[in-house]
């Protein structure tokens, strides 16, 4: 026992005095300067947000690079596409298309969805494949229609470039690129990516100027939840896109298709129940981020609206319980039966959501 403890003693020295050798040794690049705390401001009328993980919190110089990278095509096989390319900032960070397009041309079974506020989403992507910001960007960047690379590839080219070891220096103390080091960057500057600054975020703050009276109509059907009387008449949005957030984060089945060919939820899961769920997505910046669904089967706002007002395929299996006994028909019946003006009017509102400052930040823009 007495040699036992004493070689265990002899290795804690050799290991401590390993230790001050090594604080000793001036480092070749210099002495490392800790990244600075960057301020992050929550909007007054939106909840608490999510902690970021204690192992990646906010920097100026994290989130610079990560908004960097955000923009770097070497993370994709042939240098042709970067998560910018499909998440344009003048379309609140979607791409215009029904299916996004990969390296190569290849098309995507879903849409890019828009990207804001993800501080507050626990789950990501349309079937919640990612739990927060740090787990997300490896799907795009190794799926095959997408990025279509390795993570581990896409480092050893930023280590070989002459600009990205020295970011990460900054950033994150050493300037050895990791696959670590990378996802927390752009989980940083997503962190960063907030939208609050629409005339529905004025009229909440306080501003009845904000939206005009034909808005405000709008508003109010949107928010409302029929229930067969003349004086309950509403389009029952709130219900699922509830909150100044515009999204109760939910996975729900909006009667879309009888029969699905792509599974959603229950594709990752497995469950026979989730067959058919899709995450609710925030409606901020709807009015620009056309086409609409997980497909992108809808072209216009007013032909969602005639979905959810007449063309909800009931039968659909797992039917969200919100998508069934909700009609302003006198009585209940099997359609939501909102008039032409009242639909117009809930456009109107859809379009107050529209957030000019977000799609022209350049704290958001390309380096």
């Amino acid at each position: 026992m007495k040699t036992t403890f004493a070689l265990l003693g002899l290795g804690m020295l050799l290991g401590l005095a390993g230790c001050q050798h090594d604080a000793d040794t001036p480092d070749p690049e210099g002495p490392v300067v800790p990244p600075t705390a960057y301020n992050l401001a929550v909007p007054t009328n939106f909840p608490a947000m999510q902690a970021a993980p204690a192992d990646n919190p906010l920097t100026n110089e994290g989130v610079a690079l990560g908004r960097q990278l955000f923009y770097e095509k070497a993370l994709s096989l042939n240098g042709t596409v970067a998560c910018a390319s499909c998440h344009k900032q003048e379309l609140a960070f979607s791409d215009g298309q029904a299916r996004a397009t990969g390296v190569n041309g290849t098309t995507t079974i879903r849409s890019s969805m828009s990207l804001a506020n993800l501080a507050w989403e626990p789950k990501l992507t349309w079937d919640g494949a990612a739990t927060g910001l740090e787990n997300q960007a490896r799907i795009p960047i190794e799926n095959p229609l997408e990025m279509h690379q390795s993570l581990s590839a896409g480092v050893a080219k930023l280590q070989a470039s002459p600009t990205y070891p020295a970011l990460f220096r900054k950033a994150f103390g050493s300037s050895t690129v990791s696959e670590a080091n990378v996802l927390k960057a752009l989980a940083q500057f997503e962190r960063t990516m907030i939208s609050s600054n629409s005339r529905f975020d004025r009229f909440q703050r306080g501003d009845r100027t904000a939206l005009t009276a034909y808005e405000q109509a709008g508003l109010v059907l949107f928010y409302t939840h029929p229930a067969g009387t003349a004086s309950t008449r509403g389009g029952n949005c709130g219900d699922c896109h509830t909150g100044d957030l515009q999204t109760d984060n939910a996975f729900r089945n909006n009667g879309l298709d009888a029969s699905f060919t792509d599974l959603g939820l229950g594709g990752l899961t497995g469950l026979p129940t989730d067959n058919g769920k899709f995450r609710v997505p925030s409606l901020r910046n709807i009015a620009l981020t056309a086409p609409y669904m997980h497909d992108g089967r809808f072209a216009t706002l007013e032909q969602v609206m005639d979905h959810y007002n007449q063309h909800v395929v009931l039968n659909s299996p797992n039917i969200d319980p919100l998508m069934l006994n909700t009609s302003n028909t006198r009585g209940g019946g099997p359609t939501l039966d909102l008039t032409t003006d009242e639909k117009a009017k809930i456009v109107a509102f859809l379009r107050t959501l529209t957030d000019s400052t977000f799609i022209r930040d350049p704290r958001f823009a390309k380096p």
